[in-house]
């Protein structure tokens, strides 16, 4: 049996993000298209040792133990909640420590909590030697968040889905292999329930336009100059943090093929036919914002 485990945890974009209105049960549904990019965490999760004592287990927050170097946690956090699942799951309740190296921005919008959380279930299962069927993934997803069930239900590094309802009903799709993306990282962090409370500040006096759900994976492979894609959040968010609008001029007049901020904010990314645009673009973006990220389909460049 494995000792410990390593494991990359990718970020998402959106292409396209609709939310709609808030249900019954105050979640909101949505209609998108996420995909990952090689911007990753690492986490390291190892077998920890055995607590001598019920007192040591509460004091050390047995059987999960975190240590970021990059962020400060709180001790509930999705690395624990994804533990937690594992073990009524599964039964499995060996301890772990988890060293995570954060290199997604933290409140940026491109899932890198739920993406964390998704790498700690397939870490546990090396660990472990215990395989989730799909229906105890998606109970495990259900109880951490609803970005969590696109990372957990595909076992793909390089993947894109539609996704709609909360996040829980996913039909993976072939991701484009084909562009380059530009990230900038304005120096703003928006929380998730804040930017759902502004949306459905904006939506009572507003409407944007969207594709229909049916359109959405056709021009999703269509020529990007063609894309009609919008985000419900990018405007309320913008109103309120001037600097994502910043950003997002700042990504068109380098001509990106396509700009919009990805999920609830706050980072912004381009689209780029040609690695020589791309590249053009980080050394234009690079006089004005001090973390600008370049990938393509397959790594970070």
């Amino acid at each position: 049996m494995l000792s410990s485990v390593h494991e990359k945890a990718p970020a998402k974009l959106n292409f396209n993000l609709k939310v709609l209105p808030k249900r019954d049960d105050g979640f909101h549904d949505i209609e998108s298209i996420f995909q990952t990019i090689p911007l990753c965490d690492e986490l390291l999760v190892e077998i920890g040792p055995r607590p001598e004592s019920q007192e040591e287990m509460v004091e050390k927050n047995y059987g999960c133990s975190i240590t970021s170097p990059d962020l400060s946690l709180p001790s509930s956090n999705t690395l624990t909640k994804a533990y937690e699942a594992f073990r009524t799951l599964t039964g499995w309740a060996e301890p772990v420590c988890v060293t995570l190296r954060k290199h997604i921005p933290s409140g940026g919008g491109l899932g890198g909590g739920s993406s964390d959380a998704a790498a700690m279930i397939r870490a546990l299962e090396k660990l472990s030697g215990i395989t989730l069927t799909d229906r105890q993934l998606f109970e495990a997803a259900s109880c951490i968040g609803s970005d969590v069930f696109f990372f957990l239900l595909s076992r793909e590094p390089h993947t894109a889905a539609l996704v709609t309802g909360r996040g829980e009903s996913v039909k993976y799709i072939e991701p484009r292999r084909d562009l380059f993306y530009v990230l900038v990282c304005p120096p703003v962090h928006s929380s998730t329930p804040e930017a759902y409370r502004l949306v459905d500040q904006w939506q009572k006096d507003n409407t944007i336009g969207f594709p229909m759900l049916a359109e959405l994976e056709s021009m999703y492979r269509g020529s990007v100059e063609g894309w009609k894609f919008n985000n419900s959040f990018t405007k309320p968010l913008a109103s309120t943090y001037p600097e994502i609008e910043h950003a997002l001029q700042n990504l068109l007049d380098t001509h990106a093929l396509y700009a919009e901020m990805s999920g609830s904010g706050s980072v912004v990314f381009g689209v780029y036919g040609s690695l020589e645009d791309a590249r053009n673009a980080v050394t234009q973006l690079r006089t004005v914002w001090q973390n600008v990220h370049l990938v393509d389909s397959y790594r970070e460049i």
